[in-house]
C-alpha cells in the first residue's frame, strides 16, 4: 500500500527566518499538495544557547503571510504532537541508547580542554580536516577505550558526557537524492558526530531522524547545506532499523548573491539594497532593525511566485502563476542543481505585475490610507479612477500616494528644466483660451477635455504636441505621468482652472520668450 505523502520544515528559531528558508517552506508545501499529502511545521529548539525571543512567532507569521497553510504544526497541532523538540526531550535518550547497546554509539567523556589538544595534534601533524572519527577515538577518553568498570562509575558519579555515533572505518554509504542522483561517500570522511550532548539534548542528527520517523516523514526537502550530512543520516536510518522507511531527500541548490559570488545570507539583509527577510525583524538583544518585504510594500503572492522560481521552472515561458496554478505546475524533477542568483528586479517586476492586476476599487484602498495620514478626504470612486490612471507607474502600494500626490495638492514649485524649454508665449496664449472655455464642458470627460484643446490648437495653427508638456507642467508640476487629459477630468474644471492661472502666473518670466 502506497504511503500519503508527508513533508515537514522544520527551521530553529535562533532568529528571523531567511528567504531561502521561505523557498524550502514553498517547496515543501507545493509538494506535499501536488501529491495530495500533508505539510508539518517542526520547531527544532534542541541547541537551547542559540534561541532567540519572538523567532517562533515570526517563523509562523512569515508561513502565514506567504499563503502556505500547514496541516500540523505547535499552533493547529495534529496526532504527531508535540512539534517542538524541547518538548520531546525524553524520548531521545531511548533511541540513543538503543544505539549504544547495539554497538552502534558510544559515551565519550572527554573535556573541551582534551578535544582541544586533539585538534592541536592532528593539526601539528598536518591533518587538513580534525575529526574526531574512527582513528582518533581510539586516543580519547570513550566508553570504546576506557575499562567498562571505569565507564560505569563515570555514568554512576554523574560525570558529563556525550553520545557519539560509532562511524564505520570503511564503508561506502549511498544515497539516490531526488534532484542530485547517487551521491556517495566514503565513511572515513565522516566523523562520529555526537548525538547526546552533556545537557541531555539531543543534536540536530538524532532528533531529525527521530522525530521524522515518529512523524512518518516520506520526503525530506531540505537546503543544499544539509548534503553532507545526508551520509550520516543514512548510517542512523540503518542502526535504528529504519532503513526500510526511511524518506527519499531532495536537497535544493543555494540561493546566491546578485554577482553569483556566494550564498546569499542573513547577514547580508538590507546591506545589498534588498531585504532578505519576509517580514521586519528587530533584534531583541541589540534592537538592531532588518526590513521585510512584507513592509516594503511586496504582495505575498508576487514574492510567492518570485520566490518559486529561484531555482525550479515549468518549463514553458509562463510567468504569473498563482499559489494552486503553482501547486498544479510543480515537479521536484524540474528543480535545478546548481545555485541561483538573486534578482531584485525581478522580484520587483513581480510586484508590478500583480498590482497591475488588481481591481481599481482594491487598489483605491492602498491610495485612500495614505490620504488619511494625510487628513485629506476622497471619495472611494474617485481613488479608483485615480489608482486606474497610476497602476501602470507603481511598483508598490506606497506608491499611489507619491505618484498621484498632485491630484490632491496643486504644484508649488515647477520643474524648470521643462519650463525653459517648452513654456512660451504662444503656450501660454492656448492656455488663456484653454481656461476660459473650459466651463462651458457639459460632459467633463478626457475625450471631451482633449476635443476642446484640440480645437483651440486647430484655430490657432498649432498642433498638440507643442503644448502638452507644458500643460502637464501647468497642472501636475512635473514633466511626465499618466494620460493628461484623465488627470485634468479626475481634478475637476474649478481646480484645472486655478491651476492654469496659478502657472501663467508665476512661470511669466519663461512666458516672454516664443517657441
Amino acid at each position: 500500500m502506497e504511503r500519503e505523502v508527508r513533508v515537514r520544515f522544520a527551521p530553529s528559531p535562533t532568529g528571523p527566518l531567511h528567504i531561502g528558508g521561505v523557498r524550502t517552506a514553498l517547496y515543501n508545501y507545493l509538494f506535499a499538495k501536488k501529491m495530495g499529502g500533508k505539510m508539518l511545521l517542526r520547531i527544532e529548539d534542541t541547541d537551547q544557547n542559540r534561541f532567540i525571543p519572538g523567532a517562533e512567532n515570526y517563523i509562523f507569521e512569515a508561513l502565514e503571510w506567504c499563503g502556505i497553510k500547514l496541516d500540523e504544526s505547535p499552533v493547529v497541532g495534529g496526532p504527531h504532537a508535540p512539534y517542538r523538540q524541547s518538548e520531546r526531550k525524553p524520548m531521545y535518550m531511548e533511541y540513543a541508547m538503543k544505539l549504544v547497546n547495539e554497538g552502534n554509539a558510544y559515551y565519550a567523556f572527554d573535556t573541551a580542554e582534551e578535544l582541544d589538544a586533539m585538534r592541536e595534534r592532528l593539526k601539528a601533524a598536518k591533518v587538513a580536516t580534525p575529526q574526531y572519527n574512527s582513528i582518533t577515538r581510539n586516543t580519547m577518553k570513550n566508553s570504546l577505550t576506557l575499562p567498562e568498570d571505569e565507564v560505569k562509575q563515570r555514568l554512576a558519579n554523574g560525570d558529563p558526557y556525550v553520545i557519539r555515533l560509532k562511524v564505520p572505518r570503511k564503508e561506502e554509504i549511498r544515497l539516490k537524492d531526488m534532484i542530485r542522483g547517487w551521491v556517495m561517500v566514503h565513511s572515513s570522511a565522516i566523523d562520529d558526530k555526537v548525538l547526546m550532548k552533556s545537557d541531555g539534548m539531543p543534536t540536530y542528527h538524532l532528533a531529525n531522524i527521530v522525530d521524522d520517523h515518529l512523524m512518518e516523514i516520506t520526503h525530506v526537502i531540505r537546503g543544499e547545506e544539509w548534503l553532507p550530512s545526508a551520509p550520516l543520516h543514512v548510517l542512523l536510518y540503518r542502526y535504528l532499523g529504519w532503513e526500510s522507511t526511511m524518506p527519499e531527500f531532495a536537497h535544493l541548490p543555494l540561493l546566491l548573491k546578485p554577482d553569483g559570488n556566494g550564498k546569499l545570507s542573513k547577514r547580508d539583509g538590507d546591506k545589498l539594497g534588498f531585504p532578505v527577510f519576509p517580514l521586519n525583524w528587530v533584534d531583541p538583544f541589540t534592537g538592531e532593525k532588518s526590513s521585510g518585504y512584507r513592509e516594503n510594500g511586496y504582495l505575498p503572492e508576487a514574492f510567492v511566485n518570485f520566490l518559486a522560481f529561484l531555482g525550479w521552472n515549468p518549463g514553458t515561458q509562463q510567468e504569473i502563476f498563482s499559489m494552486d496554478e503553482l501547486i498544479e505546475a510543480f515537479s521536484i524533477e524540474r528543480i535545478g542543481k546548481s545555485g541561483t542568483r538573486f534578482d531584485q528586479n525581478k522580484v520587483k517586476w513581480y510586484n508590478e505585475q500583480y498590482l497591475r492586476a488588481k481591481p481599481d476599487e482594491e487598489l483605491a484602498v492602498y491610495l485612500l490610507d495614505a490620504l488619511k495620514e494625510h487628513n485629506i478626504e476622497c471619495s472611494p470612486e474617485k481613488a479608483a479612477k485615480i489608482a486606474s490612471v497610476m497602476k501602470e507607474r507603481v511598483t508598490f502600494p506606497q506608491d499611489f500616494w507619491r505618484e498621484a500626490k498632485y491630484m490632491f495638492i496643486a504644484p508649488e514649485t515647477y520643474n524648470e528644466q521643462v519650463a525653459a524649454k517648452k513654456w512660451n508665449s504662444q503656450a501660454v496664449n492656448i492656455f488663456e483660451q484653454f481656461k476660459n472655455e473650459l466651463p462651458g464642458i457639459e460632459v467633463f470627460m478626457a475625450e471631451e477635455i482633449k476635443h476642446l484643446l484640440n480645437s483651440i490648437l486647430e484655430r490657432n495653427g498649432m498642433k498638440l504636441g507643442a503644448v502638452m508638456q507644458a500643460l502637464r507642467l501647468a497642472i501636475t508640476g512635473v514633466e511626465a505621468g499618466p494620460d493628461l487629459m484623465a488627470i485634468i477630468e479626475i481634478i475637476g474644471k474649478e481646480e484645472t482652472v486655478k491651476r492654469l492661472e496659478t502657472a501663467i502666473e508665476k512661470l511669466q518670466p519663461y512666458a516672454l520668450k516664443t517657441a
